[in-house]
């Protein structure tokens, strides 16, 4: 059925609680504590990245199963921790990660007779709705929560597979998710080459000592009194906060911003900035960053095709990675959340005049540039608050999800790089997301959106009429 997901079939065949096998596991629990950093994402909504692979010749699907497993059982030894459960008890002072030998991990095994074409094409727009059968649901209840479920979808008319992930945010940031989901490829894709069936690079061997983050601000019982008076007094509560529901009509679309467009915004920003410096407008011209032109324009166009008019200020919110901005720096492979968001408040009317993507880049340049040296947990104290009433409220506040730095199309398991990589999860957020070219041209820019069919169509067109102005 073109456009339309067929019938998913989850029968005992093709449904497993997989096990992790523990190589060094012990009979006694095990803790993972959570930090100032996993905190505030405790009741934020799971990540869900949708991985899309075609393969040219048919395939063996017993093969590609059995393959697919035995590596993520691998790979489950090397990430202990993510076959475990949040729980918050009330001795506790705080939520801990606890994984004992025999936890386990969902991974759902499902068909489809769906459009794989057409699911995976980034030249159209797929209704949101689409993706739902594809994505694993993450078990939570007030009690308990996963750290991570994923489903294999195979395509038997469609030459083709996706992997749907689904991990808690208090867990693991974007960094650590991208870390993982790499590291079982590697190891799916070696794994009839390595002897041990587990090595992995360097860069892939998570780091997982808590002992790295400290906190000299006091965050922690900050976070942790937001937390327990989010929703009445002493709420240990581990559900996920409601998000707004999306629009019934809503769609995906997928815009590549190249790398010569970029370049071409810069020095047109650049420019702006330089008359503005003249004009005492402007005290001195920021970096412009791939990051900072990239989210400004993408804003930018959506508050113009929506042609609302408002006096009220709009939002748009980012994170960091702390890693490298902590002195002595934390290791680039630490396993779990280090970052640190940044908010940045503008007026619609100035954001929809000449100079609104200039306005922008500006925000969000001088946002950055507070993190640097001490400034990284600047008003971290007020990120929890903000996050939630964001989420929740009726008005569009912009998100960003994912990073060109990321290197997403890298995930190869053994079957070339995804046509196609999808974070299914900022239909809930609002959020657009960010990866590197699907084609690996070097500098261009994935951006995606869920909008409502008629928001999209508008939205398509002022963002390709504004690159060719620039």
């Amino acid at each position: 059925m073109s456009g339309q997901i067929g019938c998913i079939c989850q029968c005992p065949t093709y449904m497993d609680a997989f096990a992790a096998l523990f190589a060094q596991a012990t009979p006694t629990p095990e803790a993972l504590p959570l930090t100032l950093f996993d905190l505030p994402w405790l009741r934020f909504a799971p990540v869900q990245r949708l991985f899309f692979y075609e393969i040219s010749n048919s395939f063996e699907t017993t093969t590609l199963l059995s393959k697919l497993k035995a590596s993520l059982s691998v790979t489950l030894q090397r990430f202990r921790p993510l076959a475990g459960n949040i729980t918050w008890p009330q001795h506790s002072p705080k939520p801990v990660l606890n994984y004992v030998q025999g936890d386990a991990v969902s991974l759902t095994i499902a068909e489809s007779h769906a459009n794989f074409h057409h699911l995976s094409s980034r030249s159209n727009f797929v209704e949101a709705k689409e993706y739902h059968p594809l994505v694993p649901q993450l078990p939570i209840s007030h009690e308990k929560a996963a750290a991570v479920a994923f489903q294999v979808t195979v395509f038997p008319n469609g030459n083709g597979f996706s992997i749907g992930t689904s991990m808690h945010h208090a867990i693991l940031d974007g960094k650590s998710s991208t870390m993982f989901v790499k590291s079982w490829a590697h190891i799916c894709k070696h794994l009839g080459d390595d002897p041990s069936g587990s090595a992995l690079p360097d860069q892939l061997k998570p780091f997982f000592d808590r002992r790295v983050v400290q906190d000299p601000a006091g965050l922690e019982p900050i976070f942790l009194n937001q937390l327990q008076n989010l929703d009445g007094p002493n709420n240990r509560s581990l559900m996920v906060t409601q998000f707004k529901s999306p629009p019934p009509d809503a769609v995906r679309g997928i815009f590549v911003i190249t790398r010569p467009e970029i370049e071409a915004m810069k020095q047109w920003v650049s420019t702006k900035m330089a008359e503005m410096i003249k004009n005492e407008k402007q005290s001195d011209r920021p970096h412009l960053s791939t990051f900072s032109v990239t989210c400004a324009y993408t804003w930018v166009c959506l508050l113009k095709a929506e042609e609302k008019q408002t006096d009220k200020p709009d939002m748009m919110g980012f994170t960091l990675d702390c890693r490298p901005r902590f002195d002595p720096p934390i290791p680039a492979n630490y396993f779990g959340n280090c970052i640190a968001g940044r908010v940045i408040v503008a007026e619609r009317k100035g954001l929809l005049g000449e100079d609104g993507l200039t306005v922008v880049v500006n925000e969000i340049s001088e946002a950055i540039k507070g993190a640097d040296g001490d400034g990284i947990l600047k008003r971290a104290e007020t990120l929890l608050p903000i996050l939630y009433s964001a989420v929740r409220s009726e008005k569009r506040s912009m998100g960003v999800a994912g990073s060109p730095r990321f290197g997403i199309y890298d995930t190869d398991f053994g079957w070339g790089r995804p046509s196609k990589v999808e974070v299914v999860s900022i239909e809930e957020t609002g959020a657009m997301s960010l990866a590197e070219s699907r084609d690996g041209i070097a500098g261009d820019v994935e951006v995606g959106l869920v909008l409502e069919k008629h928001h999209m169509q508008a939205f398509a067109s002022v963002f390709a009429k504004g690159l060719q102005d620039i």
